[in-house]
């Protein structure tokens, strides 16, 4: 399975913010969309990507507050990008080693969407189910005995 079957299935819903939009605006906008993340974007290219821990870090840096700050002083200004076909379990090394919940998804510097830690484990759960329920199918369809192969496996 590679990060394109995601999209496929996740949609083409992209949120992003510009590095000089206010970081309170920011906030606003994930708290009301409920997401996790947004990508930075800047002349149509990914300058850095957003996320609540940046988000807490920065309003620790500031004592508690928000105040003037830009999203450009609090995101990640090198996020760990992939591509479409990047195979899915890469992505999880890549999303453990680097502890990243979310990613940009690359095809050259055309941002074609974001993965989250949770969009990688539901593909993976969602294919094991799958694969289980074949199996069991499969095993439903054992041939009854009737020919000299099946009578040499015995269940």
């Amino acid at each position: 399975m590679q990060v394109s079957d995601i999209l496929r299935v996740k949609g083409g819903t992209l949120f992003t913010v510009q590095p000089d939009e206010p970081l309170s605006r920011a906030m606003t906008d994930m708290a009301e969309k409920d997401i996790g993340s947004l990508v930075v974007m800047a002349q149509g290219q990914l300058v850095g990507m957003l996320t609540f821990r940046e988000v807490i870090q920065q309003i620790v840096k500031n004592g508690g507050q928000v105040g003037n700050t830009v999203v450009r002083e609090a995101m990640e200004s090198q996020p760990l990008t992939c591509a479409g076909s990047t195979d899915i379990d890469e992505v999880r090394r890549m999303m453990l080693e680097h502890h990243a919940r979310y990613m940009p998804v690359m095809d050259g510097s055309m941002l074609m969407g974001v993965i989250s830690f949770y969009d990688v484990a539901k593909a993976v759960v969602d294919s094991q189910n799958f694969e289980n329920k074949m199996l069991k199918a499969y095993i439903r369809d054992w041939p009854d005995g009737s020919t000299a192969e099946a009578e040499d496996v015995k269940l």
